[in-house]
């Protein structure tokens, strides 16, 4: 308990702090103990394997040629990415550019970031796999940007900035 002077009406008030509950967030699951809903069927046999990153996401992209699925840390891809608009057409892209529309199974990890910032990592991650298994490939990615990282990220707080990247405090001249 403390007490507080109130500029008002010039009274002591008693402020008593309230002890607050530990929060119970659900642990982050790692990719050896992912949940696969059953409606899935995994793809296996040989693959490739390639890394795609935007802002601070990661994906960690597996194309098998046997074909199967196309799965998201579990699930199929359009129930993941259900919350952004026209995302079939965005994570498509690197397949109809190189014509392997339907030939490849796919099975990705992602982690960190933001919904759009994942699927931006994913597609980063199908173009080098894509590039990995036929190097002619890299002609038809390459202008479209898919190979190139985006790096932009969220600028960091600086100390003494009144708690954001940019914005300074205010001047105490009155």
């Amino acid at each position: 308990m403390a007490l507080k002077l109130s500029k008002k009406n010039n009274k002591v008030q008693k402020i008593v702090k309230s002890k607050r509950k530990k929060s119970t967030r659900a642990r982050v699951v790692s990719s050896t103990s992912m949940t696969v809903d059953p409606s899935v069927t995994l793809p296996t046999g040989k693959y490739i394997e390639a890394v795609g990153r935007r802002k601070v996401a990661t994906a960690r992209v597996r194309i098998y040629e046997d074909g199967g699925d196309f799965v998201v840390n579990g699930k199929v891809v359009g129930k993941y990415f259900i919350t952004i608009v026209n995302a079939h057409s965005k994570y498509n892209v690197p397949f109809e550019l190189t014509g392997t529309k339907g030939k490849f199974g796919v099975s990705v990890l992602v982690s960190g970031s933001g919904p759009s910032a994942q699927m931006g990592a994913m597609i980063h991650g199908i173009a080098r796999a894509l590039v990995a298994y036929d190097p002619t490939f890299k002609n038809l990615l390459k202008p479209s940007g898919l190979l190139t990282r985006d790096d932009r990220m969220k600028e960091t707080r600086k100390i003494g900035m009144g708690g954001s990247a940019r914005s300074k405090r205010q001047s105490p001249k009155r």
